[in-house]
């Protein structure tokens, strides 16, 4: 879907999707959704960083369930991502992180802004989880002064995703946990608080490592990752592919704690310079 206002009708009619708790598919067949939202709306729950932190410190403590973890990295959208995953029964329970507005549920999805979490709240039921977490969350992190925003995250499990990135309908639904978390805003830092620029990485370790560690703890077996804060907020592509090759390649602390992980990096640009910053760290199955 390509226009802003195509967009925002699609927004308009996943909210009616929500309401009614089902949609008629592409063969005229009603896809009931009501049951799969009910369940992960009761599960959903948004985590605090102390919270956070002792979750990771227990969960390091645990012997890594896989002797290995399996990496690919594709030129494609996240929904794209999390769709081959979960047509393979064998890959256990999906985990897919939505690069987070920190301050409104879906980012700017109601009004057709196009970026990675818009995409993901037009095509599930991922806005009424959000949702149920305006005050924890969002209110929270608009009261900050820091565009570093918190650790805080809120994790939507067995989400029913129903659209494919075009915005039609799928035959069936599918279900993934979501789990929701803003990056550090870096163009923001570095306009309004450009002496705390030296901070990003630090920030950006810690976050990443409560993020991880809030997977493993739910038992996600594949993960699909991307370029987590490295559109709008511009954060440093190698800096965010480093990060992640540091925590779960070979010898890194979530090593061996996911059976596979998807690093699903959408570059329509001509030279991919965020997608080869991802290839300096992980070996690419396709461009």
């Amino acid at each position: 879907m390509s226009s802003r206002t195509g967009r925002a009708y699609l927004a308009k009619t996943t909210l009616e999707v929500m309401e009614v708790g089902q949609y008629v598919n592409p063969r005229g067949e009603t896809v009931a959704i009501t049951a799969e939202m009910a369940a992960c709306n009761a599960g959903s729950a948004c985590f605090e960083p102390e919270t956070l932190t002792e979750m990771r410190d227990e969960v390091l403590r645990t012997p890594a369930p896989f002797t290995e973890t399996a990496f690919q990295l594709e030129n494609e959208t996240t929904l794209e991502g999390a769709w081959s995953p979960a047509a393979d029964a064998t890959t256990g329970r999906i985990g897919v992180l939505n690069f987070a507005s920190a301050k409104n549920p879906g980012g700017g999805f109601l009004g057709g802004s196009q970026a990675q979490e818009e995409s993901l709240a037009r095509s599930s039921a991922l806005y009424a989880s959000l949702n149920l977490f305006h005050k924890q969350y969002y209110e929270t992190h608009r009261r900050l002064r820091s565009a570093f925003y918190s650790d805080r995250m809120i994790y939507s499990p067995a989400c029913p995703v129903f659209r494919d990135d075009a915005g039609s309908f799928l035959k069936s639904s599918y279900q993934v946990d979501f789990l929701t978390s803003a990056a550090p805003n870096a163009g923001a830092i570095q306009k309004n608080e450009p002496v705390h620029v030296s901070e990003i990485p630090q920030v950006f370790m810690a976050r990443m490592d409560k993020t991880l560690a809030l997977f493993a703890a739910q038992g996600c077996q594949t993960l699909v990752l991307g370029a987590w804060g490295c559109g709008v907020f511009r954060n440093s592509p190698d800096l965010v592919a480093r990060l992640f090759s540091e925590f779960l390649q070979s010898g890194g602390p979530y090593f061996g704690r996911f059976k596979q992980i998807r690093f699903s990096v959408l570059d329509r640009s001509e030279e991919k310079p965020i997608l080869r910053a991802f290839t300096n760290y992980f070996a690419r199955s396709s461009v």
